[in-house]
């Protein structure tokens, strides 16, 4: 009686371990497509873009000014950490220098109360496209982020699932 219930119990671990294995390599496929997908996106619609630095040397990126952009320098903007870099280092340093560090929702607000005052207008149409760029590259940068996470995750269940399905097989073995 007791050699039927060990080999019952070792027979439901030989399935549940199956069961895991083969749940985990599903998830390391669907995690590793959806990584492959995000990338793909992201690098394509950056490409479409032709964003590029400015060249190195060129009064549009001194080094004094842009001394983090300089590895960049004369490269398109083509994946998700370029994408923030111009965002925050290239963009987000104009932006500050547009109306004295304000944002758009300031400057606006102001633009409202002086509706003829041609600088604020000025100032207002540079920053709404500036901060939409830069918000733009950011979520660019967010998904090329969540889909380096989705890589890790898509490894750590395949190293799992392999795992387990090695388990599995020497308990096999074993009875």
């Amino acid at each position: 009686m007791k050699k039927k219930t060990s080999k019952q119990s070792l027979n439901f671990l030989l399935i549940l371990y199956a069961f895991i294995s083969v749940a985990l390599l599903a998830v390391g496929v669907g995690t590793w497509w959806a990584y492959s997908y995000s990338t793909n996106m992201v690098r394509q619609e950056l490409l479409a873009q032709k964003i590029y630095f400015p060249e190195k040397g060129s009064d549009a990126l001194k080094s004094e000014e842009f001394p983090d952009l300089q590895k960049y320098a004369g490269q398109q903007v083509d994946d998700g950490v370029k994408a923030r870099a111009y965002a925050n280092g290239y963009i987000g340093r104009h932006l500050e220098k547009v109306a004295s560090g304000k944002t758009y929702a300031e400057v606006s607000s102001e633009a409202q109360k002086n509706p003829d005052d041609k600088k604020l207008a000025g100032q207002k149409q540079t920053l709404f496209m500036g901060e939409t760029l830069r918000g733009l590259l950011l979520n660019a940068y967010a998904f090329w982020t969540i889909a380096k996470l989705l890589l890790v995750v898509s490894i750590i269940a395949f190293l799992s699932g392999f795992a387990i399905m090695a388990l599995a097989l020497r308990l096999r073995k074993v009875s």
